[in-house]
């Protein structure tokens, strides 16, 4: 399944809840979270997903209120 990176405002987002998200079974998009990487002080998430299509990802993010400022298809070494 192909890989992605967004970035959007941490807002209101506590590392605990950051950490249940990681935990998340695939969504209704079929979305998963590979790995999320936060910086409070900066109020900036970055999410690594596994997802069908960036469309997937942007409605993941929307269905939870969230609007990516952007979203990039990757590769990983992993």
């Amino acid at each position: 399944m192909p890989k992605y990176i967004d970035t959007h405002p941490m807002g209101s987002l506590t590392s605990e809840q950051l950490k249940q998200l990681q935990k998340a079974p695939k969504d209704k998009f079929g979305v998963t979270h590979h790995d999320i990487l936060y910086n409070k002080k900066e109020n900036r998430v970055y999410c690594v997903l596994d997802a069908p299509n960036k469309e997937a990802v942007a409605s993941h993010h929307k269905h939870a209120g969230i609007e990516c400022e952007w979203i990039r298809e990757i590769e990983s070494t992993r």
